[in-house]
């Protein structure tokens, strides 16, 4: 949900015409659906245990997290704290990377239940 919110935030901000934003707006808002059928539709053919199935899940899970790991520290983290705002502050620097590691280390502790 929060991955969601946080992608339709960034198309409704960038500087793209109506229609660019439309389009990517509708294929965002279509990946999920598509996704769901693909998945019913090979669920018969689909052996969970098989050691090419494992592969596959595991190239996709590692090629998932790699991606969030990039968006969140190169797109999103780098910006705010390049920003004169926090550059200024040393405090707000310590204040900044502790938030930074205590939600790391929360979503941590989730990962371990999930």
């Amino acid at each position: 949900m929060f991955e969601g919110m946080g992608l339709g935030g960034c198309i409704l901000q960038a500087e793209y015409k109506p229609l660019k934003k439309a389009v990517m707006a509708f294929f965002f808002s279509v990946t999920t659906p598509f996704g769901i059928a693909i998945g019913i539709a090979l669920s018969r053919m689909y052996k969970e245990n098989s050691p090419n199935a494992l592969i596959t899940v595991g190239l996709l899970n590692s090629s998932s997290a790699g991606l969030l790991i990039y968006m969140a520290l190169v797109d999103l983290l780098a910006a705010d704290f390049m920003g004169p705002k926090l550059q200024g502050s040393i405090k707000l620097q310590l204040k900044s990377y502790v938030a930074v590691l205590l939600g790391a280390g929360g979503m941590s502790v989730m990962a371990k239940w999930a």
